[in-house]
């Protein structure tokens, strides 16, 4: 892995649960992880629920668009995380491949997404263990 760790999240419609924990990873480990969300079949628009819960606990998602998953986006990334979704990654020698079983936010209130975005905070916390170098003193 490189010096700068480079993460891919990965969800069918790349509205909700991906896209929470591209922010979380961006927002707990800041430049020291390049990261990257997408799915293999994007929905218009961020789940309107995702951007409120996120909200509330001081991080805006509500200018990010779903993005679609390349072969190129994979290649590029050390690790590749599906989100329990059913959805698959193009498979690279090198990579390591997560799967995060989360329940689907889709077409629900704040209050049952409030939950999987704890949830994905604290998967995101142990990968910041696992995968971001620690500064020696």
């Amino acid at each position: 892995m490189a010096d700068k760790p480079s993460v891919l999240f990965v969800c069918v419609h790349n509205a909700g649960r991906s896209q929470m924990a591209a922010a979380w990873l961006t927002h707990l480990a800041g430049d020291r992880v390049e990261v990257r969300s997408a799915g293999s079949n994007p929905g218009d628009a961020v789940n309107p629920a995702a951007v409120e819960a996120m909200a509330e606990v001081g991080i805006d998602i509500s200018a990010e668009t779903p993005k679609v998953l390349t072969v190129d986006a994979v290649r590029e990334s050390d690790v590749c995380i599906t989100m329990g979704c059913g959805d698959t990654c193009p498979v690279f020698p090198g990579k390591r491949y997560l799967d995060w079983t989360l329940e689907d936010p889709a077409g629900r209130g704040v209050a049952a997404v409030r939950p999987i975005r704890d949830a994905i905070k604290a998967l995101v916390e142990d990968l910041i263990t696992e995968i971001v170098p620690q500064a020696t003193a």
